[in-house]
């Protein structure tokens, strides 16, 4: 017997020594991410739900103390509550939510787990797309059809081919160390910072935060939030202008090319500078950089989770097209480079071992951040697309694996969207602001705790997660659960198959088309198996290059798209254009980025997380010339407010920050427990954000960026009750 347990998480494997519980990295790993040092903390944190629990009605969700119950009792109500719905408001008044990261596993899958139980029964009102890449998996197909589209979103040239071939790399949002080592489905072998190491390429950040590159890979080129737009426009002007642009490849391989450089003829770097403060010279100087050897422009994920998110995909691809080195090893766009490990992180020839879906025969849906707005506003008509929807009446929500009070906008409103359904399910480890306005929470297993399947895309190895700890208190696996409850609605044989926990892990092994491979046994005393036929030389637009057609209507690149300009909305019209930020009383932007101690919210009270707060609180970023103008010391509380709420941090005067900007990461746990003070008193930046999409072509998230004002905090500060559990009181 191995002395430790093999598992795996979204941040990269690792092992649990058997004699002593401590989480180290799997061996091998050569670049592991510290984000490891939250599980062993949050295991038995006192903030685990402990038994099924049932909210006592009195002030509104969010507010209410909650009762244990025991398992038949909780499971009966809500098989009752599930079958009531369906036979009085029929199956699209079930939202089935589960929209998160949840566990890396691929068989204990949350999203996967519910919407296979709830398809199998009659059906559910479902979320389309993420938070993460809302306006990309909507404008993409447009511009470079599906095909191409996915190839950006998820795959990427891959890093040894930029480590090779690229002179520079123009990252708009910057490259981000953090964000590289997070993969969806987890990562064995963290290699993109090696990789990056060893490139010759030099990192040409822009970014509001210095911190957006690493240090000795790049250049910080500062600009101001929502103006990258105008800049790429500036950069393809001088490019034109110098005579480098590739005519012949924008008349061959684009649709709009004539219509994108009579746009930006407009934008020379004199008024670019203007709207970007950035010297005119330094954009000259950039564009002629770009223009002297094999560039990459990459544009991360954080620019589209803003107010028309569209547009700095689009004009970064025209920027691109403009030199001419689509499909060019090393050169060309990437999407999501530094935003994520999978972007430019291998290729595997076959699919993943994952729990089996089957059709849900509802076809109404929601662009997924639009919750608050189906559950506010049912029977309105909302647009998406080209076309016009209409929310349904949803009574009750089912929520597995997620938590939209981390990841949605206005969380005051979000409150308040919640107090409508008759019905709200939860599953979760943890108290959660998600469980605390749920009517019965069902308390689930952590990673820990049960045995799973762990590969993200392109991974290295597939990770056998072994149980290293029995379950907290009374947790159950969620698929116990959802059989337990199919069983009550009569198709618990149909949702199971006949088959445990374990016979479902040995058939999707079996059944994964990867090979050659071991037996399951073999495979799971060994705690790992390497990936079989994987490859890492992929440059993509190669093929379209070489004279393969797109799956667009052109087969080209559409830098103008008659569909898109057909639909006739003015944010965002059928090619890209720049829409100034907003201006409004507040004189700080916020920027909203994802922490670079957790994931999301995950593991909140973990110890590396807890290690950065303030005072207790999520730190906020300010450039000391800001700070002193309020009289913000390093240390202080402070307060932060706009139109849409407040919330109290913890102040850290840098000047990784440039003037005018503040960043206050996602994911400290909401903490509403004393309103009069602040709408979260923990820090979390979504009480402060607006709930509105990218445009009425994508309804993408929003999030990233907002304005605020900030205060020092005067007088004794409230304290954190995030963690403590609402059970009894």
């Amino acid at each position: 017997m191995a002395d430790a347990w093999s598992s795996s998480s979204h941040w990269g494997a690792f092992r649990v020594s058997r004699a002593t519980g401590e989480v180290t990295p799997r061996p091998g790993d050569p670049d592991p991410a510290p984000l490891l040092g939250n599980i062993a903390g949050a295991q038995r944190h006192r903030s685990r739900v402990a038994r099924p629990s049932i909210r006592r009605r009195s002030a509104g969700r969010g507010y209410d103390a909650y009762e244990e119950v025991s398992w038949d009792d909780a499971l009966d109500l809500a098989a009752a509550a599930l079958r009531d719905t369906r036979e009085r408001h029929g199956d699209s008044a079930i939202f089935g939510g589960s929209y998160g990261w949840a566990s890396a596993g691929r068989f204990h899958h949350a999203q996967s787990q519910l919407h296979r139980f709830l398809s199998l029964g009659g059906g559910f009102t479902r979320s389309r797309n993420t938070y993460s890449v809302g306006a990309s998996e909507v404008v993409l197909p447009h511009i470079v059809g599906r095909r191409a589209a996915n190839g950006l979103l998820w795959q990427g040239t891959d890093w040894p081919v930029i480590a090779e071939h690229t002179d520079l790399i123009i990252a708009f949002g910057g490259l981000r160390p953090e964000t590289m080592r997070v993969t969806p489905g987890g990562r064995a072998t963290h290699t993109t910072l090696s990789h990056l190491s060893r490139s010759h390429a030099r990192v040409v950040s822009i970014s509001p935060l210095r911190d957006d590159v690493p240090a000795d890979k790049g250049e910080w080129l500062p600009i101001r939030p929502g103006t990258d737009v105008a800049l790429m426009f500036a950069l393809a002007h001088q490019l034109v202008a110098d005579g480098n642009a590739d005519l012949d490849f924008l008349e061959r391989c684009t649709v709009g090319g004539d219509r994108f450089l009579a746009e930006i003829s407009d934008m020379p770097p004199g008024r670019a500078a203007e709207i970007c403060g950035i010297a005119p010279g330094a954009i000259v100087d950039l564009a002629r950089r770009m223009a002297a050897g094999r560039t990459l422009v990459t544009v991360s994920w954080s620019l589209q989770r803003a107010r028309y998110g569209e547009q700095p995909l689009w004009a970064g691809i025209a920027l691109a097209a403009v030199l001419g080195q689509i499909g060019l090893p090393g050169g060309g766009f990437g999407h999501g480079h530094g935003s994520t490990g999978g972007v430019g992180g291998g290729y595997l020839p076959y699919g993943l071992p994952t729990f089996p879906q089957v059709m849900n025969p509802v076809t109404d849906f929601i662009p997924v951040a639009r919750i608050a707005d189906l559950l506010l506003h049912p029977g309105e008509q909302f647009d998406y697309d080209g076309a016009r929807h209409t929310y349904p009446d949803v009574k009750l929500v089912y929520w597995a694996g997620g938590n939209p009070f981390h990841h949605h906008q206005d969380l005051t409103r979000l409150r308040r969207a919640f107090q409508r359904p008759e019905t709200v399910i939860v599953h979760e480890p943890f108290w959660t602001a998600t469980a605390r306005h749920a009517d019965i929470v069902l308390p689930v297993t952590t990673t820990l705790e049960r045995d799973d399947l762990g590969i993200g895309h392109g991974d290295t190895h597939l990770i056998a997660m072994q149980r290293a700890a029995e379950p907290y208190a009374e947790a159950r696996d969620e698929y116990d659960i959802f059989a337990a409850l199919a069983a009550r609605l009569g198709y618990a044989d149909a949702f199971t198959q006949g088959r445990s926990s374990e016979q479902w892990l040995r058939h999707l092994y079996d059944r994964w088309r990867a090979e050659p491979k071991k037996p399951f046994d073999q495979f799971w005393a060994d705690g790992e198996m390497e990936t079989p036929g994987r490859r890492d030389d992929t440059v993509l637009f190669a093929d379209f290059r070489d004279g393969r057609p797109l799956d667009t209507p052109s087969g080209r690149i559409e830098l103008f798209s008659s569909t898109v300009a057909g639909f006739g909305y003015e944010e965002c019209p059928g090619h890209p254009v720049f829409l100034a930020p907003r201006e409004d009383a507040y004189a700080l932007v916020l920027i909203c980025n994802q922490p670079g101690t957790r994931l999301h919210s995950q593991l909140d009270m973990g110890g590396f997380s807890q290690a950065a707060k303030r005072s207790g609180r999520e730190p906020v970023r300010l450039h000391p010339a800001d700070a002193a103008a309020r009289g913000i010391a390093d240390g202080d509380v402070v307060r932060l407010h706009n139109d849409h709420g407040s919330v109290l941090a913890g102040a850290v005067l840098s000047e990784d920050c440039m003037p005018g900007v503040a960043q206050l990461s996602t994911g400290a746990w909401w903490d509403a427990s004393a309103p009069s003070v602040a709408t979260c008193v923990h820090g979390n930046p979504n009480a402060l954000t607006a709930d509105i999409g990218t445009s009425r072509l994508a309804q993408g998230c929003t999030g990233q960026v907002t304005r605020v004002e900030i205060t020092r905090f005067e007088g004794s500060p409230p304290p954190v009750k995030a963690y403590d559990p609402p059970v009894g009181s």
